[in-house]
C-alpha cells in the first residue's frame, strides 16, 4: 500500500485480466461484496437475491462478450483464492451504483436515490498556464464504500488502449470515475442530481465507461460509446481532455437529451448540476433556483476559482480547488460541508436531502489531477481520505450519532494521505 492507495497491474487477454484482478484483490473484493450487500439493503429494502436476478435476466445479456469473459476470469481468480462469487455476485458489484436507477425506474418513482457524486473541472487554452490541458476530480460517496475506493488500476489490455485509473475492488471500470489512457485522453465525470429514468434494454453504464475508457482515442470516439446503448444508468456529465487536439469536451448524458460541447479554449466544472435546461426540466426534478442546495453551491465556487484563476490554472491550483471549503451560500471561507467542493456532509447538520441524513458519513474520499504533460506520460496525482487533510474516525462519530450504527460492522477510518504521484510503468 502506499499513502493509503493499492497499485494493481492487470495485463494480458480478459480472462487474464479478470483472474489477475480477482486473484490478486481477492480479500479486498470479498470485502466490497460485503459493504455492497449492506448498502443496497439499506438503501433500497431488497436482499441481495434480487438484485443476482437483475443481473441475471436484465444485465448480464447486455455486457459485451469482452468484460463477460473478464468478469468469468475474476470468478475464477476469487474461487483460486479462496473466495466464492460467481459472474452474477460481480455484475452486482460493477453495477451497483446504476441498480439505484434501477429500482427507482421499477419503483415508479420520481428520481433515482443516487447521491451527488463528485467536484471537478477540466480547462486548457488561455485558461491554464501551459495552455494545454489540466483535470481534476474529487470523489464523493459514503465512507463505508470511499473508504475502499483505494485502488490504482494499470491496465494492459491485448487490445484497444493502455490504462491508468482509480478504482473500487472488483470493479471493471473506475466507477467515480478518473482514468486516463495510452490515446492522451483524460476521462472523468459528475453524477447529475436527481436524474429520473431507465431503459432495461440498454447496455450497463459500468461496460459502456470501460469500453469507451478503453478503446476511446478523441473526445468524439469518446462520447459515441457512451451514447451507443445508453441505459440512463448513473446519468453523468463527463469531462474528458484530449491532449493530442489540446481540446477538452462535456458529455452531459441524459437518457432522452444527449449534450456534447467541445472547446480548445475553455473550461467545463462539474458538481452535479444539470447544465443544459431541457435535460434538467424533462428528466430531473433538481432545484435550480435554490443556491442553498450543494450542487447549485458549488458550481458558483467552480465559477469563482476558475475566474480567479484563469491563465493560470496548473496542477497545484488544481488540487487545491478539490480541497477548498469556500461555502458560498453563507459566504464562509473556512467552512467545511456539503456544499464546499470538498465535500463533509458529516460535519453538516443539515446532511444532504433526500439522500443524507444531518452528520451523515460521506463526502469526499479521495481525489485526483493531472496536467497534459502527466496525462501524454499516462501518470496522474491521487490524494486518498479528503485533500483537505481532515480524516474521520468512525467509532467517534457512531458515538456521537448511533442513528448510523447500522454501518458499525464494516465503517472504517478515512485518515487523510498526502498527494502522491502514479504512474503506468
Amino acid at each position: 500500500m502506499v499513502n493509503g492507495w493499492i497499485p494493481v497491474r492487470l495485463s494480458g487477454s480478459p480472462e487474464q485480466i479478470g483472474y489477475q484482478h480477482g486473484y490478486l484483490l481477492a480479500r479486498e473484493i470479498e470485502d466490497a461484496l460485503a459493504v455492497t450487500r449492506l448498502n443496497l439493503k439499506h438503501d433500497t429494502g431488497r436482499d441481495w437475491p434480487f438484485f443476482r436476478e437483475a443481473a441475471e435476466r436484465i444485465l448480464w445479456p447486455k455486457v459485451p462478450s469482452e468484460y463477460q469473459r473478464e468478469i468469468r476470469g475474476m470468478s475464477e481468480g476469487l474461487g483460486q483464492a479462496g473466495v466464492k462469487a460467481d459472474v452474477y455476485d460481480l455484475t452486482v458489484l460493477n453495477a451497483s451504483i446504476e441498480l439505484g436507477y434501477y429500482t427507482a425506474w421499477l419503483d415508479g418513482q420520481a428520481r433515482s436515490g443516487a447521491q451527488d457524486r463528485c467536484s471537478a473541472f477540466v480547462a486548457t487554452g488561455s485558461w491554464t498556464r501551459g495552455r494545454e490541458p489540466v483535470i481534476a476530480h474529487n470523489n464523493w460517496s459514503g465512507y463505508l464504500e470511499g473508504a475502499r475506493w483505494n485502488i490504482i488500476f494499470d491496465i494492459r489490455p491485448e487490445r484497444g488502449h493502455r490504462i491508468l485509473m482509480d478504482g473500487f475492488p472488483g470493479f471493471i471500470h473506475s466507477g467515480d470515475d478518473f482514468g486516463i489512457n495510452s490515446a492522451g485522453l483524460a476521462i472523468t465525470e459528475t453524477t447529475i442530481t436527481a436524474f429520473r429514468g431507465f431503459d432495461p434494454e440498454g447496455v450497463p453504464e459500468f461496460a459502456r465507461a470501460r469500453l469507451a475508457m478503453q478503446y476511446a482515442s478523441s473526445i468524439d470516439e469518446f462520447a459515441a460509446f457512451m451514447i451507443r446503448g445508453n441505459n440512463g444508468g448513473y446519468a453523468n456529465a463527463w469531462l474528458v481532455a484530449d491532449t493530442r487536439r489540446n481540446e477538452i469536451g462535456r458529455l452531459e448524458l441524459g437518457l432522452k437529451n444527449v449534450v456534447l460541447e467541445k472547446t480548445s479554449d475553455g473550461c467545463f466544472p462539474g458538481a452535479n448540476f444539470p447544465v443544459n435546461p431541457k435535460l434538467a426540466a424533462e428528466e430531473t426534478t433538481f432545484p435550480v433556483n435554490d443556491p442553498s442546495v450543494s450542487a447549485n453551491a458549488r458550481r458558483l465556487r467552480w465559477e469563482q476559482l476558475l475566474a480567479e484563476h484563469k491563465g493560470r490554472i496548473g496542477l497545484e491550483e488544481a488540487k487545491r480547488f478539490v480541497s477548498d471549503h469556500y461555502d458560498t451560500f453563507e459566504k464562509k471561507p473556512d467552512s467545511p460541508n456539503e456544499r464546499t467542493l470538498c465535500g463533509h456532509v458529516d460535519l453538516s447538520p443539515r446532511g444532504m436531502k433526500p439522500w443524507q441524513d444531518e452528520f451523515g458519513p460521506a463526502g469526499a474520499v479521495q481525489a485526483k489531477a493531472a496536467d497534459a504533460r502527466m496525462i501524454r506520460n499516462m501518470e496522474l496525482e491521487a490524494a486518498m481520505g479528503h485533500p483537505c487533510g481532515i480524516g474521520f474516525r468512525a467509532e467517534e462519530h457512531l458515538k456521537k450519532y448511533p442513528q448510523f450504527g447500522w454501518m458499525r460492522p464494516l465503517l472504517r477510518d478515512l485518515p487523510s494521505h498526502p498527494w502522491t504521484r502514479f504512474r503506468a510503468e
